[in-house]
């Protein structure tokens, strides 16, 4: 997804907009630290959570924190989460959601980002689940969270994937230029409309919530 430069640019903007530098910011499922870096660059103090390890060793030659493991981050120590379509790869997500609260300092803000249609893609990447607006937000006050706000993201995106769920190849492989279509045409369109259709549909939930 490197080449998505509209779709990268709007999740690090989701990501800034609730940051800022005297936090202690813990990113959940970094991947190769993508938008860590970005974080750092700005000045921001981030640590990496990516339990894969050839992934967690790109990380550590950029020079930025990281850890395998959410034990490795003391109790009540991060002032800010966030993780982006990383829950649907976590069998037990509630258990993760718990192991996050205990991570946040009173007053510490969780934000979620997830998709919520499952198709042969998810199958290849290792997707558990797909989730719904309703059920994220149910899953967060299971966890004991306190939901500040939720909303679908990229309404168009969600009858592209819906026909990606219905015609796609069970390869579950992305067409490179229909990608490139999609993030410069599609997506900026869809943000659009988000304002008026986000209460309703999208291709991903977005949530916030606090310790």
């Amino acid at each position: 997804m490197a080449d998505a430069v509209n779709y990268n640019r709007y999740l690090l903007s989701l990501i800034l907009s609730h940051a800022s530098k005297d936090q202690r910011i813990v990113d959940f499922g970094s991947g190769i630290g993508t938008f860590a870096q970005e974080l750092d660059k700005r000045g921001f103090r981030v640590h990496c959570i990516e339990p894969d390890a050839q992934q967690a060793a790109v990380i550590a030659s950029t020079g930025l924190p990281v850890s395998t493991s959410l034990d490795e981050i003391e109790d009540g120590s991060v002032d800010y989460i966030y993780t982006l379509n990383v829950l649907e790869h976590i069998e037990d997500d509630s258990a993760s959601l718990r192991r996050l609260r205990k991570k946040l300092k009173p007053g510490g803000i969780l934000l979620i980002y997830v998709q919520i249609l499952f198709s042969s893609m998810d199958r290849k990447v290792g997707h558990f689940r797909r989730y719904t607006r309703r059920s994220l937000t149910t899953l967060l006050r299971e966890g004991n969270f306190h939901v500040l706000t939720d909303r679908y993201v990229d309404s168009i995106g969600f009858f592209a994937s819906l026909l990606f769920r219905l015609i796609g190849n069970e390869s579950g492989s992305l067409n490179h230029g229909a990608l490139l279509f999609y993030d410069r045409i599609v997506f900026p369109i869809s943000r659009i409309c988000d304002y008026f259709l986000g209460a309703f549909f999208g291709k991903n939930v977005l949530a916030l919530a606090k310790k």
